[in-house]
């Protein structure tokens, strides 16, 4: 009786053991919004009383001071001499913005860059993207000398110089070019430059025992200001600005935040990133980027480390931020700020 005793208990721990060693090893989960002490309040609570009831201009209101505004699109020209190769056509009397956008090749890219052309609009004397109902007095062609593929070559500047021809030609009109020679030069020269002054910088956030879901990443990262990307596995910090480029990434595994049964899916780390020429130092991205690493690294029992799994010491995160003051400055007296349109189409 002893033994059958003796072995019972055993079974007992060791059953407890094994619930309690399968429960370390879960992913940590999101916490309940609403907790079940919470539920039970509101579904036992009476009703609201006529007086007290919300009227529906009262949603209204509150549903519209909840809406963001979608960024309108940009219909002001880009075109600048510091990163493209312009060519300009003069047009003898204004042409109307339909005839200017069917004119358009089929396919506006030379390689891995924008053919991009645009109007002097007749009434205000601007430079503007092609708009339908409006008439233009001028065109301009151009092509982005260099970016994050590379520097313009031969091969693309010849074929820029018929797409702009066969443009010029469907208005009888004769296009000054560029010479090849110098924008060549120019384009190589910029590239050289950008190639020195890129930097993207990421934060890894590794997990120190249990693993993290996806519910229980997205909840945390919502705390400290993110929002929910396009892509599965991607949270932003957006701009101030309603259209400009994030401020900050966070990603993981886009596999996990598919998966059938998410709360299954083991995450031990994520990442946090920075684009650094395509944000505004108004932004205080650096900042930004090391206080959320560092809230996120606290509330998940994470450390920070660098891409190569080192974890990052006081010391190499003032070195980097000395760094980045010296790009931003060498950036700014280029004429090339950080999150500029030049340096968000430079840097793309």
């Amino acid at each position: 009786m002893w033994l059958a005793i003796v072995g019972g208990v055993v079974l007992v721990v060791l059953v407890g053991y094994n619930a309690w060693t399968s429960r370390q090893n879960q992913p940590k989960q999101a916490e309940p919004l609403i907790t079940p002490e919470e539920l039970d309040a509101l579904t036992n609570n009476h009703m609201p009383t006529e007086g007290a009831a919300l009227s529906d201009s009262s949603l209204g209101d509150d549903f519209s001071d909840m809406a963001h505004e979608l960024p309108q699109p940009n219909q002001r020209g880009q075109l600048d001499p510091l990163i493209d190769v312009i060519a300009n056509m003069e047009l003898d009397t204004p042409v109307s913005g339909e005839a200017a956008i069917a004119a358009l090749p089929p396919v506006r890219r030379v390689g891995s860059k924008l053919f991009i052309v645009e109007g002097l609009n007749a009434d205000t004397g601007e430079w503007e993207n092609l708009q339908a109902g409006l008439f233009y007095s001028a065109f301009q062609a151009g092509i982005q000398v260099a970016n994050r593929q590379g520097a313009l070559n031969d091969i693309e500047f010849s074929e820029f110089v018929v797409k702009a021809q066969t443009y010029a030609d469907a208005f009888s009109v004769t296009p000054e070019l560029p010479d090849m020679t110098e924008a060549i030069a120019h384009a190589r020269e910029l590239d050289q430059f950008a190639a020195s002054h890129d930097a993207q910088l990421s934060f890894t956030i590794a997990s120190r025992k249990a693993a993290w879901s996806p519910g229980y990443v997205q909840q945390q990262a919502a705390r400290v200001g993110f929002v929910p990307g396009v892509i599965p596995g991607r949270m932003v910090i957006p701009a101030s600005t309603p259209g400009l480029p994030p401020v900050l990434v966070l990603g993981f595994d886009a596999r996990a935040a598919m998966a059938e049964d998410p709360n299954q899916s083991a995450l031990r780390s994520i990442s946090i990133s920075l684009d650094v020429p395509q944000v505004a130092t108004t932004e205080q991205a650096f900042a930004r980027l090391c206080e959320t690493a560092q809230a996120l690294a606290q509330g998940m029992d994470g450390q920070i480390t660098d891409d190569n799994g080192q974890v990052l010491s006081e010391a190499s995160i003032q070195i980097i931020d000395n760094d980045l003051k010296s790009l931003y400055q060498a950036l700014a007296g280029r004429d090339l700020a950080a999150g500029s349109l030049q340096a968000r189409r430079l840097f793309s």
